[in-house]
C-alpha cells in the first residue's frame, strides 16, 4: 500500500507514518492506537487517516449524508457513542464509524456490532479501562554515568543518532579511553580494535552496541515500562475481569514492573540497596565514628594521671613534640582502640564489605587527639562504592530491561486489546441504553417498530414507542407539538445507523439501502429572493440526478416556510411528483398538506399524527402516524372543542368547524 494514497495522508504524515513496524497493516485495520504512535500524529488526526483508509479499503466514495442536517444527525449518533466511551482512544476510535453505501463496509461493521452487543460492560471493567491509555514513549531518558567511545568519525555520528540517551565521545587511542574510564562508571567502547587492550576501570569493547541497545541503554526500556507502569497493570486488570485472552502471562508482567520503580530504576536488590545506603550515609557514618573515638579518648585522658619527668619534657620539647607524642608515649593502647572502634563502627553502620581496607585508611594509625578523618580517604571510598553501586545497578537494569524488552510486543497488544475492549462496551451501552436491535438491510423504503428516538430531551423509557413505515414520496400531517419533526429525526437517525452498520433504538426495523440521505430541516422564516431561488436550484439538482443507480432518502421539515402559503403548496407540490416520477423514497411535514395534494396532479400518499383531542389544554396524540390520513390540525380542535362546550353559544364555532 503506497502511504500517501490514503486520503489524508501527504508527504510529511507518510514519513512518519513509515516510522512504524507495519504501518500498512494498522492502516488496512483501521488501528488508531498504532497510527498515533507515530511521531507527530495525534489521536484526532490517527482517527482521520485511519477513516480515510478504510473508505480506500472498500472503496467508499463517501457522501452519504447530503446536508448540513444529516451530517448533524451522524455527530449527534457519534455523540452518544462516545459519552458512552471511557477512554479518550475509544471516543476517536468511533469516529472511524460512518454511514456507508458499500456493502463490505456496512457488514464489516455489524460483525463488530454483533460481537459487541454480547459484551457486558461489567463496573469493574469500566473503573480499570479508565485508568488505560495509549502507550507512551518517555522523551527525558539521559544517562550521565556511562558513555559510548569510537575512534570512528562515521560511528560516532550513527552512535548519537542511535542512542541518544548517553553521550558519545570520539577517541583517539587506549590512553584517551582510559581517560574517560576515570569520569564514568562505564565506557563501552565500539571500535573492535580495542578488544584485548588492559584499561583500567570499567570499560567494555562491545563493536555491536549499536544493534543492541537494551544492553547498551537499559534506561531506555525501563523507562518505557515505568512511564507506562500504570497502563499495564490497568490493561491486565481488564483482561482478567472482562475474561480476554492475555498475549502474555499476566503473573510474569507483574512481577517485572513490581521491581520497577516510577522513576525507572531498579529495586529489590538487597546489594544494590546496600551499597546505595553507604554512599548516602557515608559522610554521617565517618562523623559517627569519628566522635566515638575522641569520647573513647576523651575518657581515657581524663581516666589517667599522667607524670612527665624533667628531663623527658625538656626532651620533648627539643625535639618540638606535643600532644601527639604523649598520647604516643602514654596512651598507645588507648589511641588503637579507639581508632579500631571509629574503624569497626564505619564499617558496620555502612555494611561495608569490599571495601574493608579503604575503610581502614579513613582513620590512620598515626596518634592524634581529636582524631580527624582522612578527606582523601573518604573521598576515595565514596568513589569506590558510588562506582560498584553504578556498576551494580547497570548490570540489574540490563537484566531486567532485557526481561521487560522482550514483553514489550505483547505488552502492546495488551494495552491495545483493553482500548478497543472500550470501543465494544461503548457500543453494548449505547445498545443497551437504547433498547437496539441489529436492523435487517434491504428491500425499499423503510419500516420501524417500536422505535423511540434518542435525540429527545427526556430519558429513553419516557418517549412513547412510534411505528412507521414508508415507500415512495409520502406527506406527513399533524398537529403542532405532535411529534413530527422527531418522527423525521427518528428516521434519519435509524438509516444513518443503519449504513453505519449500528444497532438502531426500535423493537424492529427493515431499512432499505440508500445512498444519500438529504435531510432538510425547518427553515428559519422566510428566504429572500437568492435564497430562495438557492433552495429551489438545489432540489431541482437533487430530482434530477435521482436515478435507480442513486438511491436517495430525501426528508423535508416544513418547506412551505420558505415562501408564501400560496406558492409554497404549488413548489412543494412540483418537488414531490418529480420525486415520484423517480422512484425516489420521500417524506416532506407540511401544515399545508391538504393544499399541496389538491395542487398536484398525481395522487400523493398523506400519512397522520392524529390527535384525540385536548384535555386540560394538552394535546392528546398517536405519536405513531396513521397511512392514509389527513390529520387534524391544532386549530381544528380547538375550534371542534369549543363548538361542543355546553356553557356557551356554539353556532359561531360549528360554522367555523365546517371550514375545515
Amino acid at each position: 500500500m503506497e502511504l500517501e494514497s490514503v486520503p489524508g495522508v501527504g508527504e510529511k504524515t507518510a514519513a512518519a507514518l513509515s516510522t512504524l513496524e507495519n504501518p500498512e497493516r494498522a492502516l488496512r485495520e483501521g488501528d488508531v492506537a498504532t497510527l498515533s504512535r507515530a511521531p507527530g500524529v495525534s489521536p484526532g488526526r490517527a482517527a482521520r487517516i485511519a477513516r480515510g483508509a478504510v473508505r480506500q479499503r472498500h472503496d467508499d466514495p463517501g457522501g452519504f449524508t447530503a446536508t448540513g442536517r444529516a451530517r448533524d444527525i451522524h455527530r449527534e449518533i457519534l455523540s452518544l457513542l462516545q459519552e458512552r466511551a471511557v477512554t479518550d482512544y475509544a471516543a476517536r476510535r468511533l469516529e472511524t464509524l460512518y454511514p456507508s453505501t458499500v456493502d463490505s463496509r456496512i457488514e464489516e461493521v455489524r460483525a463488530f456490532t454483533r460481537d459487541a452487543m454480547d459484551r457486558s460492560p461489567d463496573p469493574a471493567v469500566l473503573d480499570a479501562l479508565a485508568r488505560v491509555e495509549p502507550l507512551a514513549e518517555p522523551d527525558d531518558v539521559r544517562v550521565r554515568e556511562r558513555c559510548l567511545a569510537t575512534g570512528d568519525a562515521e560511528r560516532y555520528a550513527e552512535a548519537q543518532s542511535a542512542i541518544p540517551e548517553l553521550s558519545v565521545e570520539l577517541v583517539e587511542d587506549a590512553r584517551k579511553l582510559a581517560e574517560l574510564a576515570r569520569g564514568y562508571a562505564t565506557v563501552v567502547a565500539l571500535d573492535e580494535r580495542f578488544a584485548g587492550t588492559d584499561i583500567p576501570g570499567e570499560v567494555r569493547v562491545e563493536p555491536d552496541a549499536l544493534s543492541n541497545p537494551v544492553a547498551v541503554v537499559p534506561e531506555r526500556a525501563l523507562a518505557f515500562f515505568a512511564r507506562n507502569r500504570e497502563t499495564l497493570r490497568a490493561a491486565a486488570t481488564v483482561h482478567r475481569r472482562a475474561g480476554l485472552d492475555p498475549p502474555c502471562d499476566l503473573e510474569t508482567l507483574a512481577e517485572a514492573l513490581e521491581v520497577l520503580d516510577s522513576d525507572g530504576s531498579v529495586g529489590g536488590d538487597e546489594e544494590l540497596t546496600r551499597l546505595s545506603d553507604a554512599v548516602a550515609d557515608i559522610d554521617a557514618a565517618v562523623s559517627e565514628a569519628e566522635r566515638m573515638a575522641n569520647d573513647h579518648l576523651r575518657t581515657a585522658i581524663e581516666a589517667r594521671d599522667v607524670t612527665i619527668e624533667g628531663t623527658d619534657l625538656l626532651s620533648l620539647a627539643e625535639r618540638g613534640a606535643g600532644v601527639d607524642s604523649l598520647l604516643e608515649r602514654e596512651l598507645t593502647d588507648e589511641f588503637e582502640t579507639a581508632i579500631q572502634r571509629a574503624r569497626e563502627t564505619l564499617v558496620e553502620t555502612l555494611n561495608l564489605q569490599d571495601t574493608g581496607q579503604l575503610a581502614r585508611r579513613v582513620f590512620e594509625d598515626r596518634p592524634t587527639y581529636p582524631v580527624e578523618r582522612n578527606e582523601q580517604a573518604v573521598t576515595r571510598l565514596r568513589e569506590e562504592l558510588t562506582a560498584m553501586r553504578d556498576r551494580r545497578a547497570e548490570r540489574r537494569k540490563r537484566e531486567t530491561a532485557r526481561q521487560l524488552a522482550g514483553l514489550r510486543p505483547d505488552c502492546e497488544r495488551l494495552v491495545d486489546r483493553a482500548l478497543e475492549l472500550d470501543v465494544e462496551l461503548a457500543v453494548s451501552r449505547f445498545a443497551r441504553d437504547f433498547d437496539c436491535t441489529m436492523p435487517t438491510v434491504g428491500g425499499n423504503g423503510i419500516d420501524i417498530e417500536g422505535g423511540r428516538s434518542p435525540l429527545l430531551d427526556v430519558p429513553v423509557d419516557a418517549v412513547d414507542p412510534v411505528d412507521y413505515s414508508v415507500e415512495g414520496v409520502t406527506l406527513l400531517s399533524g398537529v403542532n407539538s405532535g411529534g413530527k419533526t422527531s418522527l423525521l429525526d427518528l428516521v434519519a437517525l435509524v438509516v444513518t445507523l443503519t449504513h453505519m452498520g449500528l444497532p438502531v433504538p426500535a423493537e424492529r426495523a427493515r431499512i432499505g439501502r440508500v445512498d444519500e440521505l438529504h435531510y432538510h430541516a425547518t427553515s428559519q422564516g422566510t428566504l429572500d429572493a437568492g435564497a430562495f431561488e438557492s433552495t429551489l436550484r438545489e432540489f431541482g439538482d437533487l430530482v434530477t440526478e435521482v436515478s435507480e443507480r442513486r438511491r436517495v432518502l430525501v426528508l423535508v421539515d416544513e418547506l412551505e416556510s420558505i415562501t408564501e402559503p400560496g406558492a409554497s403548496a404549488l413548489i412543494v407540490a412540483g418537488i414531490l411528483e418529480a420525486l415520484d416520477q423517480r422512484d425516489a423514497t420521500a417524506v416532506f411535514v407540511s401544515h399545508l398538506a391538504r393544499e399541496i395534494r389538491e395542487a398536484a396532479t398525481t395522487d400523493l400518499a398523506v400519512d397522520g399524527i392524529e390527535a384525540h383531542g385536548l384535555v386540560d389544554g394538552e394535546l392528546q396524540v398517536e405519536r405513531s402516524p396513521v397511512k392514509g390520513s389527513l390529520a387534524r390540525s391544532t386549530p381544528e380542535l380547538i375550534v371542534e372543542k369549543l363548538a361542543t362546550d355546553g356553557d356557551r353559544d356554539t353556532e359561531f364555532y360549528r360554522r367555523l368547524l365546517e371550514k375545515f
